[in-house]
């Protein structure tokens, strides 16, 4: 698959692509001082994300802001030029392993950002464990990967998946909800959402009706809003994502559910698919760690940078991306570019503390990020902040054994 960004370079058919980084002088806005050190040798990063299936746009919006904030620093981060390689992960969990062992071996890549599903986000941590690769996860919010499967060089940028539906559960039954359907893809990240859902949900009083699932990626979701309408829930959470969350809530609309039983959902059911869904996606809430209309300095100059570089609004995949790339800029400068002093630089960027469009951004022991969740509506084409549904909130890490 093609990418446009002017610096990638095709070096096979298989969607495998190799280029490097250019130096951009003329973004002289929004941009970062450069360490006095620089090393010569260009630090390679492979990226292993969907750029094809039903997750494409969301890989290439964290590609765009990866490399929109490297563009911004010069082409360098902490004083480090940085060099892509780049694969197309296609969403498939059974080619993951082959393709991360690609860009570990072959390429012999010093670090790997991806991916969105969590599926192949598991083979990626457990070939990051068994080589020592850092690795950073700019979307897939799988909990194992900042639980369990923890280790000192993995970190995450985006959320756990019970990091952004937990909260959602008590927003639902504070707004008078008593009962609720849940619907999702049967697969980890569809049952991890809803499971935190109803840990949130239940505990503050709410009673789930009933559970339906279908496998992913499948789209005909038919079947069960017509059950839905027979079980006449007073509300129903959504995890859906990509093109199957455009198909799900223009049939859920189509249907005439939308004006009968409230639609929330993890943010993810309304980010990057609003052009798509149009005025059916109107009054869905969602929780997730980003709003559109977020006001902070840091979020209306990402927002500006990255419509001047892509013409497109920016969303949270973009922001992930922006933010592994931030959070890979602590590591360096904490060792003036010098990525063979690893666990000096693995050590600063658990410690980084990040001013993200998002809000404040730390992390915790697991390498989880801790952050602002917040309750969006979707209004005339945007998913606008309505409130904070969780201040700092820090996922419970369970399983992983670093301490503190």
């Amino acid at each position: 698959m093609s990418h446009s960004n002017p610096f990638s370079v095709p070096t096979s058919r298989r969607r495998f692509l190799l280029g490097a980084a250019a130096v951009t002088t003329g973004a002289a806005a929004f941009r970062f001082p450069t360490p006095a050190i620089a090393q010569g040798a260009p630090l390679k990063v492979g990226f292993m994300l969907p750029y094809s299936g039903t997750f494409a746009k969301l890989g290439k919006f964290v590609d765009d802001g990866f490399r929109l904030n490297v563009e911004r620093q010069g082409g360098s981060l902490g004083g480090r030029r940085i060099e892509f390689v780049q694969v197309d992960d296609e969403s498939k969990p059974e080619s993951a392993t082959d393709n991360m062992n690609r860009l570990v071996g072959r390429e012999k890549v010093d670090l790997v950002v991806g991916t969105v599903h969590s599926g192949v986000a598991m083979a990626m941590v457990k070939v990051a464990r068994d080589t020592n690769t850092p690795l950073i996860i700019p979307n897939a919010g799988v909990n194992e990967a900042t639980g369990p499967m923890c280790a000192p060089h993995i970190f995450r940028t985006s959320f756990s998946n019970w990091q952004v539906c937990q909260p959602m559960g008590k927003v639902m039954f504070d707004e008078g909800r008593r009962n609720a359907v849940t619907i999702t893809w049967r697969y980890a990240a569809g049952a991890q959402m809803v499971d935190a859902f109803k840990e949130g949900f239940t505990r503050a009083g709410g009673a789930i009706v009933e559970d339906l699932a279908l496998p992913f990626p499948e789209v005909e979701f038919q079947a069960l809003i017509t059950r839905i309408a027979t079980l006449k829930p007073d509300s129903v959470f959504a995890f859906f994502a990509g093109g199957g969350a455009v198909k799900f809530v223009k049939d859920y609309a189509a249907a005439g559910l939308n004006r009968t039983i409230p639609l929330y959902g993890a943010g993810f059911l309304t980010d990057g698919t609003l052009p798509a869904q149009g005025a059916d996606a109107n009054g869905i809430k969602t929780t997730l760690h980003y709003a559109d209309n977020l006001d902070n300095p840091a979020n209306r100059a990402f927002l500006e940078a990255f419509k001047a570089k892509t013409g497109q609004d920016g969303d949270i995949y973009a922001v992930q991306g922006w933010d592994a790339a931030a959070l890979l800029a602590e590591g360096l400068k904490a060792t003036k570019g010098d990525w063979s002093a690893r666990t000096q630089a693995t050590a600063a960027m658990r410690a980084a503390r990040i001013d993200s469009p998002r809000g404040p951004l730390s992390f915790n022991r697991a390498g989880n990020p801790v952050q602002n969740v917040y309750l969006r509506e979707v209004r005339n084409g945007r998913n606008e902040l309505v409130s904070i549904a969780g201040q700092a909130v820090d996922d419970p890490a369970r399983g992983c054994r670093i301490q503190a």
